[in-house]
């Protein structure tokens, strides 16, 4: 159970890094390192084995009965996303060691972090679609958690929760995909359903409900606003998010399934069209940004949606040239990142307009970030070119027609875009540029980055031009990859030169034009300027959040407006409603065997309906109470003729504790009840009374007509004297067989309990408040309830103003205006979202 093992020890370190970061400071980093390390020393052990064709893989038995197990697959693609994820990790929080000051919540922010590794983690090994979707959720808890640390800011609260809400929706879509696949194909195993996919108009829906959960994780057009909202986040989360870790998910699962269900009707055009247009989208609001972090973040929506076309189509070629642009992507992205970090560190800004001469005082800094932003642009000799000459390649084939044609269209475009939003980066970042006063980097309280602070950038940097250079070391690894997902590959395609080839005609275009492009970026900015104002995914988010809060206060207006008649009406009408259906399915309504055992059953049911009736019509509110008590011992009466004395007596001890207490409340309420005049009208009130009394007597009849297994109270009459040494066999089954769902109920009529006595506190503090004076408020200004009461909903990003630095903000974030929920981003309207 060694990855089982390692996914606890993350688990385990995430929690304990909190109580002894107090005292590591930021040694705690350093402690949380340890899981991801450790998980990179086993998949390299590990490496010979799986590439030789046999994949780890462990079981763990959860509910055999349902079919539930825990278990986990480590194949050669998942090795590398094992890579990526604990690889980068490692190098993150080495990175986060340099980048935070101390302060009292760093412990919370690397035991986060390492939660959000280890979800990742699991997410990757998982081979059950239920555990795997387990993973999928608290990517998205954790991640809720990282965005929204600082969570002072309006800001950074409005963005954690638009990503929750985004990512969490298509969860769900995608899990009731996983639940079809997982009926048609009779198995929840992955590699299982893989191997033997279902065929089926299901399992079709099944597999294009799991493409919504992929699209929202991996901010594909139209769910793509959230990733661009969530760099208010620290730097350290931003270089996770983007590199290795929750932007990633949604490509995998894809890449999982592409190769089989690429034959499906429409699955190719949709995945192409929805990537290609993430592609070129992400690359031109990458264009308009004046934020580096905002500029990267657009380029990842690009390059993600450049990854789901390559995995979406599913050929042998576009499976393996994905598998290659998901590594070189970790690299360049993570690099740059990282950097961005340094820069803001360093100079207190990420604004470009901001930045002049960077480049001759970072020249270290300068020169990574050259090498990656090469990389990302695809040109030699870093692996990034590697990785475009591939794609390019899979689409030179002619295996997909005219379907392959638009794809390269698409690509070629986008491509265009990544190379002039590159040179954006490069001249923003470190260029010296007219009129702009350089940055002073020295000075006491802003040092010049230590080696250590740049090393883990210096590694992807290093990595990324070592393979471009010599892709042999990794050829191996990536063709054993990309045959895992079901395709045919082999090693030694990889190469940095084939000649004067079709593709090396295409990049030459892309970068030539790209370079015009940013050489024209001010005739560029002012055509952008000219186009009107689109409907936006950002507007349609903050749109959809209104139009959510607007039906919910209309639904709450009507079914929660403090009238308990109402509550009943509801809680009474969904419970015929919803079943009814089932019930009518069934046919008619069997007669019962036999009425009654005895004649005084009859009498004593005769007498608990009088009474019941009785009830109804009572004026008073003291024969009423009366009258209902003798339903309940009436009820008693029966259990006793039935044979079930202890039943009886508890009956009993309930009708008249029951009784008690409502006399000692009636002392406080009217002696007659008030002629109130209902909404349903007293018409309904009674078709509604009847309707659930002949619905419960209809489904009596029918489930016990329709058992077809042997009761289980013959069970519990064998098992309670042999194994639970009880002959009062209802007190045995309370107390042993089912002792956790009773504690369950302790525990619920406990919480109940907690909340009446808070009420009741609450009601005797505001009869004690002196008239006339106003309490003080109990919410600071912009963090609670407006004065008229109204929330105002959360309902987009505001955007990042310095959420990074030495302090865990960013440089001078702490002396700027904080930001509020629904403020854009710097050099961003709200429309370009």
């Amino acid at each position: 159970m060694l990855l089982l093992g390692l996914l606890v020890l993350h688990a385990v370190l995430a929690v304990v890094a909190v109580p002894l970061g107090r005292r590591l400071g930021r040694g705690v980093f350093a402690l949380c390192a340890l899981a991801p390390g450790a998980m990179v020393l086993v998949g390299a052990l590990k490496a010979p084995q799986i590439l030789g064709g046999s994949p780890v893989t462990e079981t763990v038995t959860w509910a055999p009965a349902l079919g539930l197990a825990v278990d986990l697959r480590l194949d050669a693609f998942s090795l590398i996303m094992v890579g990526l994820v604990s690889g980068i990790g490692v190098l993150v929080f080495a990175y986060s060691a340099w980048y935070f000051s101390p302060r009292p919540d760093l412990a919370r922010f690397a035991g986060t972090l390492l939660g959000f590794s280890g979800a990742m983690l699991g997410l990757v090994l998982s081979d059950n679609l239920l555990v795997l979707y387990v993973f999928w959720e608290l990517t998205s808890i954790t991640s809720y958690l990282l965005i929204g640390f600082d969570d002072r800011k309006g800001s950074a609260r409005a963005s954690a929760l638009q990503a929750l809400l985004i990512t969490s929706g298509g969860g769900l879509v995608m899990l009731a995909g996983f639940v079809l696949l997982g009926l048609e194909a009779d198995t929840f195993s992955l590699s299982g359903l893989l191997a033997d996919p279902p065929g089926g108009t299901l399992a079709a829906a099944g597999a294009f409900l799991v493409l919504g959960g992929a699209f929202t994780k991996s901010a594909q057009v139209p769910f793509h606003t959230w990733l661009p909202g969530a760099m208010v986040a620290p730097t350290p989360v931003s270089v996770y998010l983007h590199s290795a870790t929750m932007v990633k998910a949604g490509v995998y699962l894809i890449a999982r399934l592409a190769p089989v269900f690429a034959v499906l009707a429409g699955w190719r055009p949709l995945l192409l069209a929805v990537g290609v247009a993430t592609m070129l989208v992400g690359g031109y609001r990458a264009l308009r940004q004046c934020d580096l972090k905002l500029l990267l973040a657009f380029g990842t929506v690009s390059q993600l949606g450049f990854m789901v076309t390559l995995f979406g189509v599913g050929t042998p070629a576009a499976v393996h040239a994905g598998v290659v642009l998901l590594v070189a992507h970790a690299a360049f992205k993570g690099t740059l990142f990282l950097l961005v970090g340094v820069i803001d560190h360093q100079a207190h800004s990420r604004d470009l307009r901001h930045l002049s001469g960077l480049g001759r005082r970072m020249p270290v800094t300068a020169a990574l970030a050259t090498a990656a932003a090469v990389s990302m642009a695809g040109l030699p000799p870093l692996f990034g070119f590697i990785a475009k000459e591939e794609a390019f390649a899979a689409f030179l084939e002619g295996e997909l027609g005219m379907l392959g044609a638009a794809g390269l269209v698409g690509v070629a475009a986008g491509s265009v875009l990544t190379v002039a939003y590159t040179a954006r980066f490069l001249w923003g970042a470190f260029a010296t540029k007219r009129g702009i006063a350089r940055r002073d980097l020295v000075g006491p309280a802003v040092p010049r980055p230590v080696p250590a602070f740049v090393a883990p950038a210096a590694v992807l940097a290093i990595f990324g031009l070592v393979t471009g250079i010599v892709p042999w070391i990794i050829d191996g690894l990536l063709a054993a990859g990309a045959r895992a997902l079901g395709v045919a590959a082999e090693a030694g395609d990889l190469a940095l030169w084939h000649g004067p080839t079709p593709e090396l005609g295409l990049s030459v275009i892309a970068v030539a034009v790209g370079l015009g492009l940013f050489a024209a970026r001010g005739r560029v900015e002012r055509l952008q300027a000219r186009v009107p104002d689109l409907p936006s995914a950002n507007g349609a988010y903050r749109n959809a959040i209104a139009g959510l809060n607007r039906v919910a206060d209309r639904v709450t207006g009507v079914l929660q407006n403090g009238s308990l008649p109402t509550y009943l009406s509801v809680i009474l009408g969904t419970t015929i409603l919803l079943p009814l259906p089932a019930l009518l399915s069934l046919g008619a309504v069997p007669a019962p065997d036999t009425l009654a055992e005895s004649p005084v059953q009859i009498a004593v049911a005769i007498g608990i309906t009088a009474l019941a009736l009785g009830v109804v019509r009572a004026r008073r509110r003291f024969p009423a109470v009366l009258l209902l008590g003798g339903v309940g011992y009436g009820v008693a009466v029966l259990f006793v003729l039935q044979g079930a004395p202890d039943l009886a007596l508890t009956q009993l001890l309930i009708e008249t504790l029951l009784l008690v207490v409502f006399v000692l409340v009636l002392r406080h309420l009217p002696e007659r009840f008030t002629e109130a005049h209902w909404p349903l009208g007293e018409a309904l009130r009674r078709v509604l009374a009847g309707a659930v009394g002949v619905f419960v007597t209809a489904f009596i009849l029918i489930a016990g007509a329709a058992r077809e297994a042997p009761s289980v109270a013959a069970f519990y009459l064998q098992r309670a004297l042999p194994e639970a040494e009880g002959r009062n066999v209802v007190n045995v089954i309370l107390v042993d067989f089912r002792g956790i769902d009773t504690f369950g109920e302790i525990t619920v009529l406990v919480i109940a309990a907690l909340g009446v006595a808070g009420l009741v506190r609450v009601c005797r503090q505001e009869r004690q408040e002196p008239v006339g004076v106003e309490p003080e408020p109990a919410v600071q200004e912009g963090s609670g309830p407006e004065p008229s009461g109204q929330v105002r909903p959360a309902v987009g990003p505001g955007g990042p103003d310095g959420s990074d630095g030495p302090d865990g903000l960013g440089g001078e974030a702490g002396r700027r205006r904080p930001a509020v929920a629904g403020d854009p981003p710097p050099g961003l309207k709200w429309g370009e979202h």
